[in-house]
């Protein structure tokens, strides 16, 4: 058994081709890289639903675009508590049992959306349904963490993570498909009932996907040693680590829930494009996000963790000013999709491997958890401020102030952290 307690089959000497990491990984390792993949992209379909109709929900209900930011805030604030509950019950139930339940929860509310009467019925389904798609994170990222070898683990996590334009992309034709055969008043509602169809994902969880072997083994040590608790994470020897990762989440979620929350409301109100040129602009910065999901993957392998994150760090605070703020004909918005989205969407790849690097595997899950999801809550009031705030000046402008502010703090975080690429995980 090698260092990290995760069974391997034997490696080829020759030099590795951009796959082989793949190839070499084991059945179980295969199952648990799927249903974490699977997993994210259908937490990215349901959790973008939102996004799409909000013009929708502006023209039917009269809502205002501050009342919107707030269910985006409150569904990002509900998020990070999620994913912070998460991560401690992975410590203590199991990364698997936990990805279950998570899954079953967003998808659950996300159906129940699609019942709402009103605003006020809406906001509490949504932010309900926040819980669910915040812990499925934690979850997936720490298991998938523990089973990929050190080598391989931020190619593979990366991997995982363009789950979530897959799932981006679904909804954009989803949304697309229903508004052209239904009525916007009815259509809205038939987006978010399917969002019930993750709910059938947990049966193939349940029956093929084990806990990794680091964490049995870490928890049958726990019979003989004292038992984990989440506030170890902020104690003398961890907690400046906490303090900055948690500065990196909140940096890099900011300048994307920026973008992304209000992007098809600016679309559509300040460029004045239709529903059909929405989801073409769309297109393209989920097609760039997929893209740099798995550049990211390999980058973060082949450059380290730090200089990853400062590479598209840099590269969006540069691509979303120019998206926002420059006076330019259709086509070139359209081909600034691209890099929009492959830099805004690629600076998450390295996250879920960097954060199960920091952290010990006896408090991976809540160290893991919180860190990302403090940062989630923080930056969950950038929808709601953008919001606000646009009642006064251009859309486009609070999106970029924002984005550009989130950005410099990413790259702050990332020089004050340790390298962690290559690093062994320990079963204590």
């Amino acid at each position: 058994m090698n260092p990290s307690g995760v069974q391997h089959q034997a490696k080829s000497s020759s030099v590795a081709g951009p796959f082989d990491w793949y190839r070499n990984i084991n059945k179980q390792e295969r199952r648990t890289f799927w249903s974490c993949k699977i997993g994210y992209g259908l937490d990215g379909m349901d959790t973008q639903m939102l996004s799409f109709v909000i013009p929708t929900l502006i023209m039917l209900w009269g809502i205002t675009t501050a009342e919107a930011g707030l269910i985006h805030t409150s569904t990002l604030i509900a998020s990070a508590l999620g994913g912070w509950i998460a991560g401690i019950l992975s410590d203590r139930i199991g990364r698997v049992r936990t990805l279950q339940l998570t899954v079953l929860w967003f998808a659950f509310f996300t159906f129940l959306c699609g019942f709402a009467q009103n605003y006020e019925q809406l906001l509490i389904a949504r932010t309900l349904m926040g819980f669910g798609f915040g812990g499925e994170w934690t979850a997936g990222a720490v298991l998938i963490g523990e089973v990929i070898r050190a080598k391989d683990r931020g190619k593979a996590v990366g991997m995982v993570q363009s789950g979530w334009a897959i799932g981006w992309g679904l909804t954009a034709i989803l949304y697309a498909v229903l508004f052209t055969l239904l009525p916007p008043e009815d259509a809205w509602r038939a987006l978010f009932l399917l969002g019930i169809v993750p709910a059938v994902f947990v049966i193939f969880v349940r029956r093929l996907v084990k806990d990794p072997e680091i964490y049995r083994q870490a928890k049958a040590a726990e019979k003989t040693e004292a038992p984990s608790h989440f506030y170890e994470i902020f104690a003398p020897g961890m907690l400046f680590t906490t303090i900055r990762a948690s500065l990196l989440t909140t940096g890099a979620l900011g300048g994307y829930y920026a973008i992304t929350s209000w992007l098809p409301t600016f679309l559509k109100n300040e460029r004045g494009l239709s529903v059909l040129g929405t989801g073409g602009y769309l297109a393209m910065v989920i097609f760039g996000s997929y893209v740099g999901y798995v550049i990211s993957a390999y980058l973060t392998d082949l450059l380290g963790r730090k200089k990853n994150f400062i590479l598209f760090a840099v590269g969006s605070f540069i691509i979303v000013l120019l998206y926002t703020q420059m006076q330019v004909s259709d086509g070139v918005m359209l081909w600034l999709g691209f890099p929009l989205g492959f830099f805004a969407s690629g600076i998450f790849s390295g996250m879920g491997a960097f954060l199960t690097e920091l952290f010990p595997t006896r408090i991976r899950g809540s160290g893991q958890g919180f860190c990302y999801n403090i940062g989630r809550a923080l930056a969950a009031f950038f929808p709601l401020l953008i919001g606000m705030l646009s009642q006064k000046i251009p859309l486009g402008l609070g999106i970029g102030a924002f984005a550009a502010v989130s950005y410099g703090v990413v790259i702050l975080a990332a020089l004050s952290l340790p390298e962690t690429r290559g690093k062994e995980l320990a079963a204590q």
